[in-house]
């Protein structure tokens, strides 16, 4: 089944910039093979459900490998059975919206 979830996980314990934890997980995901939009407070992930949450787990995994004691995430996750949509899709929709000016 696929998936797309926004991923927003929160190193505590390490003071207030997270942007070195930020990098870390981008390149997990990179690697993972999932499609991914970076936004300003956490990153949309895209594929399919085994591959995405494996890829979540893994950015746990290397956050806490930096030494972070705690994380907090936040996952919200959405899936279709009716047909396959994109992340750029859904996005290309509401756009398309707002230029016809609905």
């Amino acid at each position: 089944m696929k998936v797309i979830a926004d991923l927003t996980v929160i190193p505590i314990g390490i003071g207030v910039s997270l942007s070195p934890y930020v990098v870390a997980c981008e390149k997990v995901l990179r690697e993972a093979g999932v499609e991914i939009q970076l936004h300003a407070n956490g990153t949309n992930v895209e594929g399919e459900w085994d591959a995405v949450m494996g890829a979540m787990k893994r950015c746990h995994e290397a956050v806490h490998a930096m030494g972070v004691p705690r994380i907090f995430t936040v996952v919200k996750l959405g899936t279709r059975t009716d047909r396959d949509q994109t992340m750029d899709q859904k996005i290309e929709s509401v756009q398309q919206k707002l230029a016809a000016g609905g």
